[in-house]
């Protein structure tokens, strides 16, 4: 029986017997490797060597070559350095030379070759020639070899080449193709609708606009007139709003009027009424001319003009039976009836005051049996219709031009400015009886369109005076 500590001393001797027969077979396996790559490489530079030697054995110059060239480099005239066609050195030399350019320069072999066809990139002049439209490679070559002197002119020769290619491309059946694509890609371009003409003859001067119609029998001999609406009147009351209606005259006549009905608080007011005119030829109411007054009727003062049109029948094909729309026009006969006053506003936000001054008047209505008249201007402040405080100016007498240049004062808070009111009153003084009220103003922001025009004014421009005209109502 084998003890234990002897089996453990036979196991260490194999594991180390095994190890060294390993190292040695690896050395060995490396040096065998190591021979045969000599031999391979000795192999091959061998045969190299001796190709060599045959491709100079080849193409070697016999001496008759040699002296050949000798002889002609000697008799080239442009050459800088001279020598002797019989040497022996020269013609070693030349052997030599030629034996390099042969080294260097060899003939390629006869063996088949596969040429592959690439797509030049854009960086080569083939592609560059495509891309300026130059069919000719030479061209460019032509081009690189220029010098700076040239240069502005083949430019101008590559511009020149460049449109006419362009133009042949533009002129090609492709450019329609591209035109066509692009139309079908392309947005349609969309044309911005305008707006209709106003069909509303006459000139807006802010007063709104009335609608008619004209229609004319020729066997009754009767024409007739149909009032049909009234749109954006403005406003002749104090509330803000009208009471509008129609007189109609048929001119040079004026004393047979006719008269729509009144539309009470209304700006814009609907008649559909009719008016006759029976008996009247045609050729004599070409002669004749309509005129439409819009009136605001007040209970307990004068009617106040709105405006007014005048139409022409001779400029009328009545027998379309037309339907017009036209503008009003300020009242002729009102106009400067009671006089004339130059006011001047000014506004301070900030300490909420406004300041009148009343300048001078002009053509006052005269009230006095002289023929003139004693004039003075009441002012009120108002808040709606009550009356809060009053100022006056003096009188001036026996004048219908008189001039004041007085200033007054109110005290009216920012936040309220759009609810006030300033009435003001030209009056003739008398010393016996009752004064007469010549003609007023309504300064405010809900007044007349040239009355709220200056209130507005003197809002958008604080601490700025503000003057204008007025003209005095009844």
């Amino acid at each position: 029986m084998i003890p234990k500590h002897t089996s453990g001393t036979m196991d260490d001797t194999m594991q180390i017997v095994l190890a060294v027969v390993s190292s040695v077979a690896s050395v060995f396996i490396l040096l065998l490797a190591v021979f045969v790559c000599a031999c391979c490489w000795q192999k091959k530079r061998g045969s190299d060597e001796e190709h060599v030697d045959k491709l100079v054995q080849k193409y070697t110059p016999q001496d008759t070559d040699t002296r050949q060239l000798g002889k002609r480099s000697w008799e080239d005239k442009d050459s800088t350095v001279g020598f002797q066609s019989g040497s022996p050195m020269l013609r070693r030399k030349t052997i030599n030379i030629i034996n390099g350019l042969l080294d260097r320069f060899e003939r390629p072999s006869r063996n088949p070759v596969v040429a592959e066809h690439v797509q030049p990139s854009s960086s080569t002049h083939s592609a560059l020639n495509d891309s300026l439209g130059m069919r000719n490679p030479a061209t460019y070559q032509s081009i690189n070899s220029a010098g700076p002197q040239n240069h502005r002119t083949l430019s101008q020769s590559n511009s020149q080449k460049s449109t006419t290619s362009t133009d042949e491309e533009n002129g090609s059946v492709w450019k329609g193709m591209k035109n066509f694509a692009n139309m079908l890609m392309e947005d349609p371009v969309v044309e911005e609708e305008l707006p209709p003409p106003d069909p509303t003859e006459g000139v807006d001067c802010g007063l709104g606009k009335l609608q008619i119609s004209l229609s004319y029998d020729f066997q009754t001999l009767t024409l007739t007139l149909k009032v049909l609406q009234a749109t954006n009147l403005i406003a002749k009351d104090f509330s803000g709003t009208s009471d509008p209606y129609v007189k109609i005259l048929l001119l040079p006549d004026k004393k047979h009027k006719l008269l729509t009905k009144v539309k009470k608080r209304n700006l814009n007011p609907r008649w559909n009424e009719c008016f006759l005119f029976e008996g009247w030829p045609h050729n004599k109411l070409l002669e004749k001319t309509l005129y439409l007054q819009v009136i605001d009727y007040d209970r307990f003062s004068r009617d106040d003009p709105i405006g007014e049109t005048y139409i022409p029948l001779n400029e009328i094909d009545l027998s379309q039976s037309p339907v017009m729309w036209r503008f009003l026009q300020p009242c002729k006969d009102s106009r400067g009836k009671l006089g004339e006053l130059l006011l001047s506003l000014s506004y301070q936000p900030a300490v909420g005051r406004l300041t009148v001054i009343v300048m001078k008047a002009k053509d006052l209505k005269a009230k006095d049996i002289t023929g003139a008249s004693d004039p003075y201007v009441k002012l009120w402040l108002m808040y709606g219709n009550a009356k809060t405080e009053k100022k006056k100016t003096s009188i001036k007498m026996r004048t219908l031009n008189p001039v004041y240049n007085e200033s007054f004062i109110f005290e009216i808070p920012w936040e309220r400015i759009r609810e006030a009111t300033i009435e003001v009153t030209v009056m003739d003084f008398d010393k016996v009886g009752r004064n007469e009220m010549i003609g007023k103003v309504m300064l405010g922001s809900k007044s007349g369109p040239l009355e709220s025009r200056h209130w507005n004014d003197m809002i958008t421009k604080p601490r700025q005076q503000v003057a204008q005209w007025h003209l005095l109502k009844d």
